[in-house]
């Protein structure tokens, strides 16, 4: 038995490589990281100076291979550059932000208000593209500069230097591979965009005047002017909002930023929302997922969240309670928005919803509190015109002649084929029949009433629909054709009846949308397109609801019908009579078979011989 301490090893090498190949996605990463690491230095100088402002350089060198980042920051002391820099996992802003014991915290002075970094790895990350790396430093503290050098092995060189003010400069020595970064002026400046185009600390390329970050935006200020609110998002996101939200709380959370209702129409209810969060003001990432609610995909902005918890990467947000938290409080404050245009006159909210009509007409299914906006902007498309819900209840009285339980009767079209010839009907008698002809708008409408608790009832508008008969079409004493007559019908595939219309035209055909489904699929299958899979999907759906049947109603009080039920199937009205079915069915949209082609195909040679007469 024997047992013995050992030190902890880490293989430098091994470290950068997971670096590049599984923390961080992106290669300009460590530009991202030392300027956080320069810019939480003048922080902390700052906090001792509050005069102070400080400026970041970043300057290439093509000649020589470099790219160095200098701050005028706090510094370092020839102590601390042993102690942190060369130790992976340890930075000094951790330590500040409380990541390390309590007895490393107490060397270093401040209480890391407003710093970024927090890992102790940003510095390390710089060899996924340098192969040499020399930091010079000197503390405000001190009157001594310190210079530290490493490369990708483990042995760090430690000497003095005469640097003579506070701050810090890191000079990369790139890899061949990476020398873009210190010839082109363009990447550099689009890195530094990406990232800390909002850091409150300007940051200069090649000792340049004009700053490469903007520092200043509108949707950080306390009270921003709306129009420049606007034009700045709009110049930012490259488009046009329909709707901006300014949001400025501390309490529960603290959030600054703005969001806005985007112009693009998402495919779909299966887009995720997104919006560009910013941590202290470094850019996070410009598409975090899941803070904003699920049926907000519309939505699109950027956000500062001191709360938001950055993974170790930086590029994202830990899925904790505190993003939880500001999940809800960001849904919380987008539904009050939108009720409060939704009670504006001449309502925004309308417009907006006519713009994303079908991706609100789906999110709604699952959320009752965005049921109830709808219900005072969605407008249904109807026989009678686009119309809110309460309007076409006001108008979807029931009957009590024929109705002894619903008060409110909503008829509706969930076939588009059918649209024209419902508007028809429905104009006589001042109802209105809403054309839901999109799954989600049935469900839509059905969910919207069964919000109401008010005993409304939702009907198809068909004839086998409760008192759709009478009260639609004026309809009286229907009843089946004989045995004869359904077996002449047969080849049209549908139930054929007779009834006395009030008025209206020798046949009306009224479509079910199931059966047409069926027998497309039917079709599809008899031809080997469906996988097996899929039909048992097909066929476990249909088990579930019958399919049921197209319908035609032979209108008895017409003359053309009378005298063809009265001459029987061997007569010439007969063929006509199935002729005017056939077309009918086709005009309402249903598929006509091969078989019902031919038989119309004969009836049309018989009608021709019949009218011709004998001997001509």
């Amino acid at each position: 038995m024997w047992s013995r301490q050992i030190p902890f090893r880490v293989d430098i090498a091994g470290i950068i490589e997971i670096m590049g190949s599984s923390l961080y996605s992106r290669m300009d990463t460590p530009i991202r990281e030392l300027i956080q690491n320069a810019y939480d230095a003048i922080l902390r100088r700052r906090c001792r100076d509050l005069q102070f402002r400080g400026r970041i350089d970043i300057c290439q060198d093509a000649d020589a291979g470099t790219l160095t980042f200098s701050d005028d920051g706090v510094g370092l002391t020839a102590d601390e550059a042993e102690q942190y820099l060369g130790t992976l996992g340890i930075g000094m802003t951790g330590l500040l932000k409380g990541r390390q014991p309590t007895a490393a915290k107490a060397i270093v002075a401040g209480d890391g208000e407003g710093l970024v970094g927090q890992f102790g790895i940003g510095l390390f990350s710089a060899f996924m593209l340098a192969d040499f790396l020399r930091v010079e430093s000197r503390s405000d503290d001190s009157g001594e500069g310190v210079c530290w050098e490493a490369g990708p092995g483990s042995e760090i060189r430690l000497s003095s230097t005469s640097r003579s003010q506070p701050g810090t400069s890191v000079t990369l020595h790139l890899k061949p591979q990476f020398r873009m970064w210190c010839e082109s002026v363009e990447s550099l400046e689009a890195a530094i965009r990406e990232f800390a185009d909002f850091l409150p600390v300007p940051i200069h390329v090649n000792d340049r005047a004009a700053r490469a970050n903007v520092i200043n935006a509108p949707w950080f200020e306390p009270t921003p002017e709306s129009e420049s609110l606007e034009m700045a998002l709009a110049d930012y996101f490259n488009e046009a909002p329909l709707d901006v939200i300014p949001i400025r709380m501390e309490h529960p959370l603290s959030i600054a930023g703005a969001l806005y209702v985007s112009p693009q129409r998402t495919p779909g209810f299966a887009d995720e929302s997104t919006v560009a969060v910013t941590v202290r003001r470094m850019v996070i990432s410009r598409r975090v997922r899941d803070l904003l609610p699920a049926w907000g995909t519309f939505f699109r902005g950027i956000l500062e969240l001191e709360d938001g918890t950055p993974v170790a990467s930086r590029e994202d947000l830990v899925r904790d309670e505190n993003f939880r938290a500001l999940r809800r409080t960001l849904e919380e404050h987008l539904y009050q928005h939108l009720e409060g245009l939704a009670e504006q006159p001449g309502s925004r909210l309308e417009s907006i919803v006519t713009w994303h009509r079908y991706h609100f007409a789906g999110a709604s299914l699952s959320e009752a509190r965005l049921r109830q906006l709808m219900r005072k902007v969605y407008r249904f498309q109807t026989s009678c015109g686009p119309m809110l819900l309460d309007d076409i209840l006001n108008r979807s009285a029931a009957d009590p002649l024929y109705e002894s339980e619903a008060e409110t009767v909503v008829w509706y079209n969930a076939d588009r084929r059918q649209e024209r010839y419902l508007d028809d009907l429905f104009s006589r008698i001042n109802v209105p029949c809403v054309h839901a002809v999109r799954s989600f708008e049935e469900s839509l409408l059905a969910a919207m009433l069964a919000d109401q608790d008010n005993g409304a009832e939702l009907r198809q508008a068909t004839p086998s629909a409760p008192n759709f008969s009478r009260t639609v079409l004026g309809m009286t004493d229907p009843e089946d054709l004989s045995a004869v007559w359904q077996d002449y019908f047969s080849c049209v595939e549908a139930r054929v009846m007779t009834a006395s219309l009030a008025a209206g035209p020798p046949v009306a055909a009224f479509l079910n949308d199931r059966y047409e489904l069926a027998r497309t699929f039917d079709e599809l299958r008899r031809e080997g397109d469906i996988p097996t899979g899929f039909q048992r999907l097909i066929d476990a759906h249909f088990r579930q609801a019958p399919v049921g049947r197209n319908e035609v109603v032979l209108n008895r009080a017409h003359r053309l019908v009378q005298n063809a039920l009265r001459g029987g199937i061997s007569s010439p009205l007969a063929s006509v009579l199935r002729v005017l079915v056939m077309n009918t069915l086709t005009a309402a949209g249903a598929t006509r078979s091969a078989k019902a082609a031919a038989v119309q195909a004969e009836d049309l040679d018989w009608i021709a011989d019949a009218l011709r007469g004998p001997g001509a």
